[in-house]
């Protein structure tokens, strides 16, 4: 024989409407609670964390992202997985940054140009520089050096400029639009003088030219001229940084040699996409700047021409938006251009 059991009364709409925003109000009171968000801080990272490097293996970004992440893994350890996407300058891995979910679960390294340059250089953009990542922290800088071969007639700054104010002088680059060249196309407006810009596919060619006599002089980050100036192959006639570089400590600013004021950095800068919880960015700033304050990792990037740097996230923020309008004003006035 079956059992019947009485039937519940169905409940009208309107209350299932209500329980459920009575129920919808309790979740958002239980968030707005004091702690909420620091306990959700405190169980980041629940998962590993993709770290976007938008150059290939073993470049300078690569290096400095895998030397701080590696110190902070050591003292949290977190798991970061290293993921390079190259091309385009660096816009296609910060694409992939900024399109990413916004839980901290996806970060990248940007610096001056993926940032700062390209949004001028590039007549469009996958992404808005300034509105589509959250800055973390500025993680170090490195000035520029000018260069030109050891055997060269120009032995200080001042002969260079004297020489390229009666006669055209040539400049490598690493490419149009990298910092290098616009450091030369801002020194150039500065002293006075145009010389012909040969821009080259990569630092290496660049750099090989210069050697063989092909070209007179060129803004060489320091991982790329100190090689060459170790082993006496190359002169540096000036760092464009505020103060003289450790690794060239003999070595002239170009501010102190007449140019008050001049100044370029090619700087790395940690960004989350937009919108990434507040309390998980101030979980990875504090984090870096503790690797940022390591011995070792001061002395390791000092030991490649880099100063570490670190500061808060909304230091970057104002950082990046003043580096943004800087570094675009030299693209429009150099007239630099990549399709």
């Amino acid at each position: 024989m079956t059992k019947t059991h009485p039937t519940r009364p169905t409940r009208p709409a309107s209350s299932r409407r209500r329980t459920l925003v009575h129920g919808l109000i309790a979740v958002a009171a239980i968030a707005a609670l004091p702690g909420a968000s620091a306990f959700a801080a405190d169980a980041y990272p629940a998962q590993p964390i993709r770290l976007v490097v938008p150059f290939p293996p073993a470049g300078g970004t690569d290096v400095l992202s895998r030397l701080v992440f590696n110190k902070i893994g050591t003292a949290t350890h977190w798991t970061v997985v290293v993921e390079n996407r190259a091309g385009a300058g660096g816009n296609i891995g910060l694409d992939a940054v900024a399109k990413a979910r916004p839980d901290g679960y996806t970060i990248g390294m940007g610096q001056t140009a993926n940032l700062a340059i390209n949004p001028t250089l590039y007549p469009k953009m996958p992404y808005n520089a300034v509105t589509d990542f959250t800055p973390v922290a500025l993680v170090a800088a490195q000035p520029v050096v000018l260069i030109v071969r050891q055997d060269s007639p120009y032995k200080t700054l001042a002969d260079l400029v004297a020489a390229a104010k009666t006669k055209q002088l040539s400049m490598a680059s690493a490419g149009t639009g990298t910092v290098g060249h616009l450091t030369g196309e801002m020194f150039q407006r500065r002293a006075g003088f145009k010389a012909l810009h040969v821009p080259y596919k990569g630092a290496s060619p660049a750099l090989t030219d210069l050697m063989g006599g092909q070209t007179d002089f060129y803004f060489a980050t320091p991982p790329i001229a100190m090689p060459m100036l170790k082993a006496g192959k190359l002169r540096a006639l000036g760092v464009t940084s505020v103060k003289r570089v450790a690794l060239l400590p003999n070595v002239p600013t170009v501010a102190e040699q007449g140019y008050a004021g001049f100044q370029a950095e090619d700087w790395k800068a940690l960004v989350a996409p937009a919108g990434t919880p507040a309390d998980v960015i101030a979980r990875l700033n504090a984090e870096v700047n503790k690797a940022l304050k390591d011995a070792d990792t001061i002395a390791r990037l000092r030991d490649e021409g880099s100063e570490p740097r670190g500061g808060s996230a909304a230091d970057l923020a104002t950082f990046i938006k003043s580096e943004h309008t800087r570094w675009g004003t030299i693209v429009r006035d150099s007239g630099a251009r990549v399709e």
